[in-house]
């Protein structure tokens, strides 16, 4: 089967489908996320973790989200006393 990234022929490749139905053929976990991880939409950034969403858009990081959106979030915890 040939990889929707990058047109290599693999005999290995495998099928990934997003929760929206879009479906790819890859040779590589690098080709998938290429192709179907969401981008930030601050600084463009591929997101291959949880990320962080405000209102369904898309942030790498609360920094990012922050930069955007009005929204009062943070990335971590403050440790306890």
């Amino acid at each position: 089967m040939e990889c929707t990234t990058c047109g290599h022929d693999y005999d290995q490749a495998f099928t990934v489908t997003a929760a929206d139905g879009t479906r790819g053929v890859f040779d590589s976990f690098e080709c998938a996320i290429q192709a179907m991880a969401p981008r930030c939409a601050h600084c463009g950034t591929t997101i291959i973790g949880h990320g962080v969403a405000v209102n369904a858009t898309m942030f790498c990081c609360s920094h990012c989200a922050r930069a955007t959106t009005d929204a009062a979030i943070t990335d971590s915890v403050p440790a306890r006393a």
